[in-house]
């Protein structure tokens, strides 16, 4: 790898200012880029820092061709977001939503963890909305049921009771 000087850190910080003043960049990530520019020693660590941005007229040398390795990213993983996490009330929808024809009581937390999974995914831009919307409709669906057959019952115990007389 081909050593940077000084004056190419400087190119690559100016491309970095110019990503965060754009909004291409956030405060922290910019920071932390900024960072590992002053202490970058090759080209190819100054190129990693602004692969993912616009360069303008940025003289960058080739890279030297590699064979052996794997694919490698363009943009480290380092300065990627991390992927949104599962929201835990929806897998628990999902669970007593499931598991509501074997234990009919989970049907009643199915709903309430559902609801509440939801306004948290809105909120918080989670994963799981698909999870949280199954334990709900498991959940009304049981409720539902059990309602119709109560009343059946309370129909059919009144039909008899009154033809018995």
């Amino acid at each position: 790898m081909m050593r940077a000087s000084h004056a190419d850190r400087e190119r690559t910080v100016d491309v970095l200012k110019a990503g965060y003043a754009e909004g291409r960049l956030s405060h922290a990530e910019y920071e932390q880029r900024m960072g590992r520019a002053h202490q970058a020693q090759t080209y190819g660590e100054l190129h990693a820092l602004i692969a993912d941005l616009p360069q303008g007229p940025m003289a960058v040398p080739a890279p030297a061709p590699q064979y052996a390795q794997p694919y490698q990213q363009a943009v480290p993983r380092t300065f990627l977001p991390p992927p949104p996490q599962t929201n835990n009330s929806a897998v628990g929808a999902l669970v007593c939503g499931v598991l509501t024809p074997f234990y009919g009581v989970t049907a009643i937390p199915a709903v309430i963890l559902g609801h509440k999974a939801r306004a948290e995914i809105r909120r918080t831009g989670e994963k799981g909305d698909g999870m949280a919307m199954a334990g709900l409709v498991l959940g009304w669906l049981t409720i539902g049921l059990v309602a119709l057959a109560l009343v059946a019952i309370v129909v059919f115990a009144a039909g008899s009771g009154s033809g018995s007389s």
